[in-house]
């Protein structure tokens, strides 16, 4: 495994900070920042770059705090059908909230939530009313009149003046969401819209992390974002207008293109006296390519990412969330470059532990799944379910056992806890399966510290497995992921099932 650090926090966060105050002065001292991507937690970020910090954004609005107010934007839409934010399987909402705490940890005042595209969704009001009712100011944004042609429309009264206004006396304005579609421009330009109104001259910049403007097109991280967004269909190119206006190449995505030139007309009706801009990339305030301090690094980080969002696309289809196409886009990134699924080291030791598993199983009913993950110091370790605990669980006791020095045939889990666990779950609970998935199993390795050192020993281990690479050979239950996710690993699997059963607890 490849822990060689490609990536300098300090040198981005001393960059970017410039970079957005520079900005800032050039709009006589209020800008809206548009934050596109994931403001805490960017794991996409943190695996593509070896060595950036997943809350470097946040670190650098803390030091920006007394500065800058922070609105957080979320389509009622999303709010409405539930949609996941897959790298904590919690809602677009759930998440919102959780943001709002995250922010107000970090000392960094919210300005209120808005709503957008608001049309009187049940969820979207019962939203509103929980927030509301918990002393946070929530805005509520309708569909903009004549977006995006009727430009005389969309700049007016009945357009953007028809939003509600959040007043900020702090020169810099963060707009944020939970996802891709959320509101955020819209909401920066009507926000605009009010303030030249009022005489205020402020401006607007964005902040996304990818593509990378000053890396080539084909680089591995620029790849990356495309597959990483294959679903919404987002592709990069080169920005046709950066290059018209400059004669220079820069790499931007196709909705930030086909937008500019919208855009750059109703910049221009809301200032009176044309944009600042004149190139979709004009308006970042991207410095991450500045950071980069190993490309080798980043390109196999980045490979391996590939592979990694290959897996989850075909379990996603699979389970119905995606469409073939989605998969196939992905399959031919991945024959760009020359990859294949095997690229990734713990995909064959974990197939393999499956075929162990049923070659000493013989004659036995059931689906036999294997599991492996790879350590810190690349060691392999492989698990594999039985009547006593899912793969998942095997995989992880086997593991932490390793990193503690434990030998094999020593037990971590009691029989006396387990046989406790089993009477529940069929004698009690009423459920079928009585092998323990791994949140389940890290409960039952917590009690036995009570009473086994060895327990203790193995279970302080569990954060030594964070970021190490698993994979295993079916789509994990319920209990699995949870307890995967909570441990940080980075986690792929195949798409099988590991039971014939429609309906997995």
């Amino acid at each position: 495994m490849n822990f060689k650090q490609g990536f300098d926090n300090e040198k981005y966060l001393q960059e970017q900070t410039r970079e957005i105050l520079e900005r800032v002065e050039r709009f006589d001292n209020k800008l809206y920042l548009e934050f596109g991507g994931k403001l805490l937690y960017d794991y996409h970020a943190a695996r593509v770059l070896p060595g950036y910090d997943p809350n470097v954004k946040m670190r650098l609005l803390a030091e920006l705090k007394d500065k800058a107010d922070l609105l957080l934007c979320i389509y009622a839409g999303d709010i409405e059908r539930k949609k996941i934010r897959a790298d904590f399987g919690i809602t677009y909402d759930a998440d919102a909230l959780k943001l709002i705490d995250e922010l107000r940890h970090w000392g960094i005042n919210v300005l209120g939530v808005i709503i957008t595209r608001f049309d009187d969704q049940p969820a979207a009001v019962h939203f509103k009313n929980k927030l509301e009712r918990r002393g946070i100011r929530v805005y509520t944004h309708r569909f903009t009149r004549g977006y995006p042609t009727d430009v005389d429309m969309i700049v007016s009264d009945e357009g953007y003046g028809a939003n509600a206004y959040m007043e900020s006396d702090r020169p810099l304005v963060i707009v944020t969401g939970p996802g891709p579609g959320s509101g955020k421009l819209a909401t920066c330009l009507s926000q605009l819209y009010h303030d030249h109104k009022r005489g205020i001259r402020s401006g607007y910049a964005k902040f996304e992390t990818f593509p990378v403007w000053n890396l080539p097109l084909k680089h591995p991280v620029n790849v990356v974002y495309e597959v990483a967004t294959a679903d919404i269909r987002d592709f990069n190119l080169i920005d046709p207008f950066h290059m018209e206006a400059y004669g220079k190449t820069s790499i931007n995505y196709n909705r930030d293109v086909e937008v500019f030139p919208v855009l750059y007309r109703i910049m221009e009706k809301i200032t009176g006296g044309g944009s600042f801009y004149r190139s979709p990339t004009d308006m970042g305030v991207n410095r991450v390519g500045f950071a980069i301090i190993d490309d080798e690094v980043v390109r196999e980080a980045s490979k391996q990412e590939i592979l990694r969002r290959f897996f989850r696309y075909r379990c996603e289809y699979a389970m119905g969330f995606a469409d073939k196409e989605t998969v196939q886009k992905a399959e031919l990134f991945m024959k760009e470059f020359k990859l294949d699924p095997e690229h990734r080291r713990v995909v064959t030791p974990a197939r393999q532990a499956a075929v162990d598993a049923q070659a000493a199983n013989k004659g036995n009913e059931g689906i036999f799944c294997g599991a492996s993950i790879e350590l810190k110091d690349g060691t392999i370790i492989t698990g594999n379910n039985s009547p006593l605990m899912h793969a998942a669980t095997s995989l992880v006791i086997h593991a932490i056992k390793h990193l503690a020095g434990i030998p094999e045939q020593l037990a971590l889990l009691p029989e006396y806890v387990t046989e406790s666990v089993r009477n529940l779950k069929t004698r009690i609970l009423n459920e079928s399966s009585v092998s323990l998935d791994l949140e389940e199993a890290l409960i039952v390795l917590s009690v036995s510290t009570m009473t086994n050192p060895a327990a203790q020993l193995a279970l302080e281990k569990l954060k030594d497995l964070r970021e190490c690479e698993v994979h295993m050979t079916h789509i994990p239950s319920p209990g699995d992921e949870a307890g995967l996710r909570r441990i940080g690993v980075n986690l792929t699997s195949d798409p099988s099932f590991a039971t014939k059963n429609l309906f997995v607890t």
